[in-house]
Parts: C-alpha cells; structure tokens; sequence
C-alpha cells in the first residue's frame, strides 16, 4: 500500500518537517513497519475488504495514536500525518468508540445571499454519510464569516436538520476564519464534552493541512482523523 508524502501548509509552502532528509527516512520506516506489523496482527489481507475497518483505515488509526502523529511537535505531526492514506472510507475510532468520537464539518465560504457552494455541499454530503452510518456520534460545524447574517456553522446546521440529522447532534463553532481558528475553537468544545477523539470532514485539498492543525491544537490529548469529501 502506498501512503502519501506531500502536503500544504496554510502560507502555501509544501512541508516536509525540519528534521533533515535523513531523519524524515528513519520516522517514515519506522512508521512504515509499525503499522505494517500492526495489520499483520490484525490478520488483514493484502486485498482491501470492501466493509470498515480496511487495510487503510486500520493503518491510518494506527498512525494517528502514535506519540508523533498526536503532537511531540508540530513538524512531526506534519511528518507523521504525512504518511497517512486520504480516503472517504470510515476512520477505526469511529468504530470503536461511536459515542465519544465526534464528526467535525469544516466550512467554507459562502454565497453572498448566505447559501452553500458546490465545496461545501461536498463536505456536508460526506459528513451525512458519516454521521447516518454512526447515529451517536456527535457533530460539530465549524466556521464563521457571516454572508447576509448567516455564518458558515448555521448554514451548515440547517442542512443537516434539512436532511434528517437531529438537531440535538449538532453544535455550532461560528466564530472562526480559518483551519487554524476552526481547529482552536472545536478544541475548546472537544475538550469541555470529553471527547475521546474527532474525525475531521473537509475537501481532498484540506484535509491533511486540517489535520495537522487540529493536531496541534489538541495537543496530544486526543486522536485526530479525516474523511475526504470528495469533489462531485
């Protein structure tokens, strides 16, 4: 299986860490036999299984609870998060803790009279099929930026209701303007609930600069995974 290695950072710049090419060989082979010898464990085959938990979503679990990936540092969480498989399939730790493990919706700009873009669509389609598939899971929408009095949060909250998500599910984080103030302010929520992790829902061209920055922001306490929306 091959994992990807390139990734964005919020100024633009593609990361790689500080830590020298060398150092960043040892981390990947090391996380790379890690996970390797965890599946194995697991009794996975080399043939992705059609349901959750796969061969991706195992390793991707894996990763995310090692001590570089939650947080020694942001270089290593970028390192480690890195190695990581996007994909829209479902994260373990939904699995295996459907209660403490909270599903969070990034926003993202909206139409001058207040409605969703194509973008956001995508990301909330990815989110509702996470969300009917996990029924306890409590959701959080996170962004603000009001166009014509509604924030991204709000809008968000009411398609959701719209299609059948109770609105007892759902909190509002309506005041951020970035990933990283998304990432800051959900920390706050997650931390005050006790949520034992969170599975980030955003665009393939998000995820992984969001991943990292609500790594660093939980500071290790708990894990962070993602599902891709993907572009329709």
């Amino acid at each position: 299986m091959r994992m990807t290695r390139s990734w964005t950072l919020d100024d633009g710049r593609t990361a790689g860490g500080t830590t020298g090419g060398k150092a960043r060989a040892r981390v990947g082979r090391g996380l790379a036999a890690t996970a390797a010898a965890a599946a194995v464990a697991l009794g996975l085959g080399a043939a992705p299984a059609a349901a959750t938990p796969n061969p991706v979503t195992i390793v991707n679990g894996i990763l995310s609870v090692t001590p570089l990936c939650q947080g020694l540092s942001r270089d290593l969480i970028v390192e480690c998060t890195g190695f990581e498989t996007l994909t829209p399939d479902f994260p373990v730790m939904l699995d295996l803790n459907p209660f403490g493990t909270h599903i969070v919706v990034l926003g993202a700009g909206l139409h001058a009279d207040g409605t969703l873009p194509p973008v956001l669509h995508n990301r909330l389609q990815a989110a509702l099929r996470v969300a009917q598939r996990y029924p306890t899971a409590p959701i959080v929408v996170t962004g603000g930026v009001p166009r014509n009095g509604v924030t991204e949060a709000l809008a968000m909250r009411n398609w959701l209701v719209a299609n059948g998500i109770p609105d007892f599910r759902i909190t509002q984080e309506d005041r951020s303007r970035s990933t990283i103030e998304n990432a800051q302010n959900t920390n706050g929520i997650l931390l005050g609930r006790g949520a034992t992790g969170a599975v980030v829902v955003t665009s393939p061209d998000h995820l992984q600069r969001a991943m990292i920055d609500f790594r660093s922001a939980v500071d290790a306490r708990i894990p962070i995974a993602g599902v891709v929306a993907p572009y329709l």
